[in-house]
């Protein structure tokens, strides 16, 4: 209980001041919680809300998947391969160091303002940081461990289960935490520059009608599928994969 107490205490404190701040400034561009929270029921109701939040977690879904994957393989073959690592070391220093939004101006300048175009974008962005990411941790797997799993007769699959994916785990959480966090940033500038429908499509809209009620609203809301996300899948997922461990 003490647990849960304490962050409920702290976002009514959160809440509380904003309040206090929103009556005392009397201005429409920092409307009080109560107000921000019927326009969140009303966007949820009319079901505005719900379909243009889908429809960005879809393409953050696609799009993490697909990152995560490549980045993951990437990383391993580059942790493993000295030369290969010194070869592609520069490509993955240029991709970390151009901006998001140069990459999804490209994208869509190239291939259209198309589904497809944004996805490429955001997968562009993520990719190189979990590349990084998993190299590291590839760098650091314990060497008598992969050794013993040889000389044992491990096959590369049980090796990889067994010996790789325990020690490899911490990165590839910290790849997905910071994965997560990074791209729905991302894909909200995508839906912005590009796309029709989305929750940053319709941010967009907000900003143009000067709705700050209904900006609030929709980050809110999107702010709380994420943070779902994180405690009732990620960190799941997190104690499971450590039970291994005293």
């Amino acid at each position: 209980m003490p647990r849960v107490a304490v962050p409920l205490a702290s976002l009514a404190l959160l809440i509380a001041l904003w309040s206090l701040v929103a009556t005392a400034a009397a201005n429409p561009s920092l409307p009080p919680p109560s107000r921000v929270a019927v326009t969140l029921y009303r966007a949820v109701a009319s079901g505005e809300l719900p379909y243009h939040l889908g429809v960005t977690l879809l393409r953050l879904s696609i799009s993490f998947t697909i990152a995560m994957l490549l980045g993951c393989g990437l990383g391993l073959v580059l942790g493993r391969h000295k030369k290969l690592d010194a070869f592609f070391d520069n490509w993955l220093v240029l991709f970390l160091n151009i901006p998001a939004l140069v990459t999804i101006i490209l994208c869509y300048v190239w291939f259209g303002l198309s589904e497809s175009a944004a996805i490429l974008a955001v997968v562009i962005n993520k990719l190189p940081n979990v590349a990084v990411t998993i190299r590291e941790g590839t760098r650091a797997l314990d060497r008598d461990l992969l050794d013993m799993a040889r000389s044992y007769g491990f096959s590369p699959a049980k090796t990889l289960r067994h010996v790789v994916w325990p020690q490899l785990h911490p990165f590839v959480m910290s790849a997905t935490r910071s994965g997560l966090a990074l791209i729905w940033k991302i894909i909200l500038v995508v839906e912005l520059l590009g796309r029709g429908n989305g929750m940053g499509y319709q941010l967009h809209l907000f900003f143009q009608l000067f709705d700050v009620a209904s900006l609030l609203a929709y980050t809110i809301a999107f702010v709380a599928v994420i943070q779902l996300l994180e405690w009732l899948v990620l960190r799941p997922l997190d104690a499971k994969a450590r039970r291994w461990r005293r």
